[in-house]
């Protein structure tokens, strides 16, 4: 039998407050198998991790329980621990009785016989533990980015200029993102475009990346270090090779429809470079538009071009790239003002969304920088922007807040003023948060030099009447009704995730939490990093955030990127889901339930085999065998009986 040595930690007083630490000491030290047992205040610190290794060379352990926090915490630390004193790591498990037991109970007789319960299901399970060996596979130095905003950018950049190759999806056919929209950003009043265009540039000439625009991820099979991504390269019916971006065609073509890029405030062709900064420069044809593709006649973009580059019969091209990380930049898109019947959204031509605004700001926008109503071009006296569009309004929209809107409303009306300086501007606010560098000094900036008024209360309800736009609230500091006359409403929508965005998380078999965000491993120590080793997540594509944000997690992710490239190995745990060839029948059933495609019949042998490197252990396979031939190491059927038995021993 194992020398099985307990170490039950206080945590201050996270557990030693709800748990009585000394008798869970003296119930543990006569189970069986156990031959020391010692409590510490602070167990993960240098001297409880000093105390645990001396213990184990003086009391001979084979065999380690601590009982503390969770695992997800400190697992990792408490099996280097013992590492270094001698066992084999997977030797060494963790009684949860701070998250399981002492911060769920408040009565501490009650939290005392869970903890001792606990850490006896835990012994019971060690003394079955196997020594395990970490399993290597090699690794592809390529990394995969899908999206190309600005942290989708950032992370390529910074991917490949640590050496390594970078492939870079984007489904438009121009890179830049949302952020190539915007006009000027907080709280600097940058030009979006000055600082954005350049990486744009950059992404382009770099030899380490191969950017594939217009293209969008299909299929993904593989694991952390050696995944298969399929991607569809969407027909451009232009060829690249040729072109020279010289614009002719774009001039000649006859068809006009409205501009995706300017939120539907003016017209592109057929045949469209998206904005006049795009990476790459060159045009796509819009085959649902285009007069040749709907009715087979026109081709005079063909006719036009000197260097022969439209090509009508270029088709969908799926290629297979392996890569050994993949990053998810998808960004976001704002929730519809059509869902805002209140606020006469998608029926009143004026009442417009925060990005449409950025167009109108824009230099490069539909009124080159000039504010102008949709209506009828005129420009605006008085507007009036409502926050919190869609977001902290549990009861009918999404409960969570959008994180940027109290900036950009506040620079939308400074633009505003600044572009008409004897208009009004009103910021209809639940309440203003400011949480950055800069931030609070640029919104009392907006008060006190531009004569932005702020009225706090919600907007009940957005109307027209005699030609203008009436906006009823309540202003909660006076406590009484306000009604503002106004030619233009901007509403501050929710930030979404991308459309799109969730068939490709199902793809990847990434978890997304209630409102369709990415879910990160742990939200301070791994705020990057998915559940699904080797994939990363920033920007947007994870919650609502701004751009230095963005970019910090691209930055983050690409240096855990090119810290697992550094390696030649990766390093799997080897707690994964085995089968006894002596018990399988073939049957196929834990083949088809495996989430992680690790599964498959050995035709010859008539059972099942597992691909270790593509099995995460959990646990599906083991629960649907109707043989018990899916066994999951340190984890087995034997194992869990002998913990309840250990749990309802009186």
């Amino acid at each position: 039998m194992k020398r099985i040595g307990v170490f039950v930690c206080h945590c201050g007083i996270n557990i030693a407050g709800t748990v009585d630490i000394k008798r869970v000491v003296e119930a543990v030290k006569n189970f069986p198998g156990v031959v020391y047992v010692e409590d510490y205040k602070y167990m993960c610190s240098d001297p409880g991790q000093n105390l645990i290794r001396e213990k184990i060379k003086s009391e001979k352990l084979d065999g380690v329980v601590i009982a503390a926090c969770s695992p997800t915490l400190h697992e990792k630390t408490f099996r280097n621990t013992v590492s270094q004193a001698g066992i084999n790591p997977y030797n060494c498990e963790i009684a949860n009785i701070r998250e399981q037991c002492s911060w769920v109970h408040t009565n501490m007789e009650e939290a005392t016989e869970k903890a001792i319960r606990i850490v006896k299901s835990i012994v019971a399970k060690t003394l079955l533990d196997e020594s395990l060996v970490p399993i290597k596979s090699p690794v592809v130095k390529r990394a995969l980015v899908v999206g190309g905003g600005i942290a989708g950018i950032q992370a390529a950049l910074n991917i490949a200029n640590s050496g390594y190759e970078v492939v870079l999806v984007e489904k438009e056919p121009s890179i830049g993102g949302r952020m190539a929209q915007f006009s000027e950003t907080f709280p600097t009043l940058d030009c979006a475009q000055c600082i954005l265009t350049p990486k744009m540039v950059d992404v382009a000439s770099n030899e380490n990346i191969k950017l594939l625009t217009y293209s969008e991820v299909v299929d993904v099979s593989g694991s952390v270090g050696n995944f298969k991504v399929k991607i569809k390269k969407k027909a451009k019916s232009v060829d690249y090779e040729k072109c020279t971006g010289c614009g002719i065609c774009v001039e000649k073509c006859p068809v006009k429809v409205p501009n995706e890029f300017d939120r539907g405030m003016s017209e592109r062709k057929a045949i469209y470079t998206q904005f006049p900064q795009a990476v790459p420069n060159k045009p796509v044809i819009d085959r649902e538009n285009c007069t040749y593709f709907q009715k087979g006649k026109c081709r005079l973009c063909e006719r036009v071009c000197p260097f022969g580059a439209i090509d009508f019969e270029q088709e969908d091209e799926v290629i297979e790239e392996e890569v050994g990380a993949i990053v998810l930049a998808t960004g976001y898109e704002l929730y519809d003002v059509s869902n805002m019947g209140e606020y006469g959204g998608g029926e009143l031509e004026d009442v417009i969304d925060g990005l449409t605004f950025e167009r109108l700001l824009s230099s490069s926008g539909p009124t080159s920088g000039e504010v102008r109503r949709p209506s009828d071009g005129k420009v605006p006296k008085t507007v009036v922007f409502v926050k919190c569009v869609g977001s902290r309004d549990p009861e009918h929209h999404f409960p969570y807040c959008s994180k940027v809107c109290c900036m950009y409303t506040t620079k939308h009306a400074m633009l505003y003023k600044h572009r008409v300086p004897d208009g009004k501007a009103y910021i209809f606010y639940m309440d203003v948060r400011t949480a950055g560098k800069g931030y609070e000094e640029f919104y009392q900036r907006a008060q006190e030099e531009d004569g932005v008024i702020y009225l706090r209360g919600k907007v009940s309800k957005i109307y027209k009447s005699d030609g203008k736009l009436i906006v009823d609230g309540f202003d909660t500091l006076t406590g009484r009704k306000v009604q503002v006359e106004a030619d233009m409403v901007v509403l501050a929508m929710a930030i979404r995730p991308s459309s799109g965005a969730e068939k490709l998380f199902n793809l990847l078999k990434v978890s997304t939490d209630a409102n369709g965000f990415l879910t990160e491993a742990h939200p301070k120590l791994r705020p990057v990093e998915s559940l699904t080793a080797g994939i990363f997540l920033v920007g947007c594509a994870q919650g609502p955030k701004d751009i230095p944000d963005s970019v910090s997690q691209a930055n983050a992710a690409a240096s855990m990127i090119s810290v697992m490239f550094s390696q030649d190995y990766l390093i799997h745990e080897p707690i994964i889901t085995g089968v006894n060839e002596d018990l399988c029948s073939g049957c196929g059933i834990c083949v088809a339930v495996c989430p992680y495609d690790a599964r498959k019949i050995n035709r010859e042998k008539g059972t099942v085999e597992v691909n270790e490197i593509l099995c995460e252990a959990c646990g599906a396979c083991a629960a649907a065998c109707p043989s018990g031939a899916a066994q999951q190491k340190n984890l087995t059927d034997r194992q869990i009986i002998s913990m309840i038995k250990a749990i309802l021993e009186e």
